[in-house]
């Protein structure tokens, strides 16, 4: 955990196995340290839905399920922000 002069600031980055089963244990244990430093102090739900619904989305739709491949997840937190980024390693695709 990195400290700034407006209060804590946490950043992090995982690279998770693209195995749906990794996904409840990953966000209880990220939520439980976002609330244990203030980071959702309100829509702590919300946050947590998108999160699982991002990482399901990377796993089974990006990756599909792919063993040899990972989903990236960074996070960063600061007094009156919380940015999580969720990444793939699939194809993408082309939005037109």
């Amino acid at each position: 955990m990195a400290y700034n002069q407006d209060g804590p600031c946490i950043e992090l980055e995982r690279s998770l196995p693209s195995e749906v089963a990794v996904i409840s244990s990953f966000v209880d244990k990220l939520m439980l340290l976002l609330k244990k430093c203030g980071c959702v102090p309100e829509g702590e739900r919300d946050v947590e839905i998108a999160l699982r619904e991002a990482l399901a989305n990377a796993i089974i739709h990006g990756n599909h399920e792919d063993r040899r491949k990972h989903v990236h997840v960074t996070c960063r937190c600061e007094p009156d922000e919380l940015s999580i980024a969720v990444k793939d390693e699939g194809k993408g695709f082309d939005i037109k």
